[in-house]
């Protein structure tokens, strides 16, 4: 069974259809990359899967339950573009509130060495620099010691070796037999990261595959060309239909 999934999930809001129909899934171990430009449902999609908003139409479940349930809640953690934590807390402080909230959070020590903490434990989280910042913030993401993560551009505003070395984290993380949805714009990423791809381009799904597929279909080498290749022949499509 599919650790979380959307089944035919259409959203809207007022005019605007955010998702039209989609049907997405991610099973255990696996680390599922969604890309599409800004404005193409990605967001919403994770919001349904979160339990923070509700579809239109259609189906979401995480562990086979509503994303709202406490049963999803417990088992997931998240990484969200907008996150944000008093600055007047050392970094364990933070890590041994967040792990409180759960019935059977990892260690302190064991998140803190997940999350390449170590030795920044006691500093205060205003005097970090941004990919300490971000190494804290997926800290508090996984020291619930959950099955599914969902990353939202985790990355971003990050320099090249602070990227590497959470990407080492999240390896880690799938490697445990955790599953991930990330959320990225940088297509690097998604290559070096995912096993399965899913491009979403006006609240549908494009196309969906492994890297290494997605790029063989569109005759490509890289996936940030395939990725181009795959919206040019969406939006060629799409101005069909509506000739």
């Amino acid at each position: 069974m599919p650790v979380a999934e959307l089944c035919g999930v259409t959203k809207r809001y007022g005019e605007v259809q955010a998702l039209r129909g989609v049907d997405l899934s991610i099973v255990r171990g696996e680390l599922l990359a969604l890309l599409g430009p800004n404005g193409a449902g990605k967001t919403t999609a994770v919001r349904i899967l979160l339990g923070l908003s509700e579809p239109t139409a259609g189906e979401a479940r995480v562990f086979g339950q509503h994303p709202a349930s406490q049963e999803a809640k417990v088992r997931r953690g998240a990484l969200l573009q907008v996150a944000k934590v008093p600055e007047t807390l050392k970094v364990r402080e933070h890590i041994e509130l967040f792990s409180s909230y759960y019935r059977k959070p990892l260690p302190v020590a064991e998140t803190i060495a997940a999350a390449g903490l170590g030795g920044i434990e006691n500093r205060l989280f205003g005097d970090l620099s941004g990919g300490q910042r971000q190494r804290v913030l997926f800290a508090l993401a996984i020291c619930g010691n959950p099955d599914l993560l969902f990353l939202d551009e985790p990355t971003v505003g990050l320099d090249v070796e602070s990227r590497r070395t959470l990407w080492a984290h999240i390896r880690a993380f799938v490697k445990r037999g955790g599953s991930v949805l990330l959320t990225t714009h940088y297509l690097e990423e998604a290559d070096a990261l995912a096993h399965r791809v899913a491009v979403i381009d006006r609240g549908r799904i494009a196309a969906e595959g492994t890297p290494a597929e997605i790029k063989a279909q569109t005759g490509t080498s890289g996936l940030e060309d395939a990725f181009l290749a795959i919206m040019h022949e969406n939006r060629d499509a799409a101005a069909e239909v509506l000739l």
